[in-house]
């Protein structure tokens, strides 16, 4: 693979969320060549974050996935609530630590915050 690859998808902060953000990341990533499973349990875990966690009634959350040429995929999800940093890893967060390479947060443009994951090379 050579190019960069990239897709942002803005979702509403409800309970179903997680589970649109997870079919349209696998289709995405299908239509790409590329594999899905582990990216998919990622992106439902922090997209159930944001809606959990990191919702403000009436916002949004928007969640990017990039493939750089060297088969790294990042996903970053940003909310609404930049006060609220990710706690330690339960669940959720365990999930997403065992299968990343690294991941993290990262604060603005305020009001908002990113958590974001890198799997593959």
């Amino acid at each position: 693979m050579n190019a960069h690859l990239h897709c942002t998808l803005q979702l509403s902060a409800n309970p179903r969320a997680a589970r649109l953000a997870r079919l349209l990341v696998v289709e995405q990533l299908r239509s790409w060549g590329m594999p899905f499973e582990d990216v998919a349990q990622v992106v439902a875990e922090l997209c159930a974050n944001a809606v959990t966690h990191g919702r403000v009634p009436g916002r949004d959350f928007r969640l990017e996935l990039s493939v750089t040429g060297e088969g790294l995929v990042r996903i970053e999800v940003h909310d609404s609530r930049g006060d609220e940093p990710p706690g330690e890893p339960r669940y959720g967060l365990a999930i997403v630590d065992a299968l990343s390479n690294r991941w993290g947060s990262s604060q603005g443009p305020v009001p908002r915050k990113s958590v974001w994951a890198e799997l593959g090379s």
